[in-house]
């Protein structure tokens, strides 16, 4: 199974949508904003990135400064429940095929997902 999490606002996101349509391959969109994972999602999407979750997570964004997630004493579990909390946190896009999954920035990082 091939999903793609997807932030449709995002650049990025709508960048990689288009390669995979064009890949001609079945897939599903997840837009993870309005259908946010559960911490048990994440801990597989990371497990199948093979990233801890600190790699998942965005800087920039208010919330990240807001809860203090620069903090290194933040437990992998407490980003894991930021994330769950606050999707607008997840790096996007990320492909999922099957029990691997890449952050697809810049989405030539699909391919090797998808051959």
């Amino acid at each position: 199974m091939i999903t793609l999490y997807h932030n449709n606002r995002c650049s990025k996101s709508r960048e990689a949508l288009a390669l995979l349509e064009q890949s001609g391959k079945t897939f599903s969109v997840r837009y993870y904003l309005e259908n946010p994972l559960s911490a048990d999602e994440l801990k597989v999407l990371l497990a199948a990135l093979q990233l801890p979750a600190r790699e998942l997570l965005r800087s920039k964004e208010d919330e990240y400064k807001i809860l203090g997630l620069a903090d290194p004493a933040c437990s992998e579990q407490q980003l894991i429940e930021a994330l769950a909390r606050h999707p607008k946190l997840m790096e996007r896009p990320v492909l999922q095929v099957a029990d691997k999954a890449v952050i697809a920035r810049p989405a030539d990082k699909m391919q090797a997902l998808l051959a």
